[in-house]
């Protein structure tokens, strides 16, 4: 299963090519924000597949966080895939 799942914009890595370092539930890894025009430190986005997809607020974020930890094993599992993944 991949879900998009919300993270917080801690660190612009790469501005030329679009990657930034984002932290999703103490996860951080760099993801790409070229979907995003104006992507900022401290945007709240929804990242699938290694994109942040769209922008979303700090009340929309934590509203998703909480459904996605009351799925348990599958939100999981999507944040040890996270764990592993690597976008450079």
């Amino acid at each position: 299963m991949c879900l998009a799942i919300p993270g917080r914009i801690i660190e612009m890595v790469d501005e030329a090519n679009r990657l930034a370092r984002v932290d999703v539930a103490g996860v951080r890894r760099t993801v790409n924000v070229g979907l995003l025009d104006d992507a900022r430190i401290d945007d709240w986005v929804l990242i699938h597949v290694g994109f942040a997809i769209s922008r979303v607020d700090e009340e929309e974020a934590a509203a998703t966080i909480a459904l996605l930890e009351g799925m348990g094993a599958d939100y999981e599992l999507e944040l040890e895939e996270l764990r592993h993944s690597v976008i450079e």
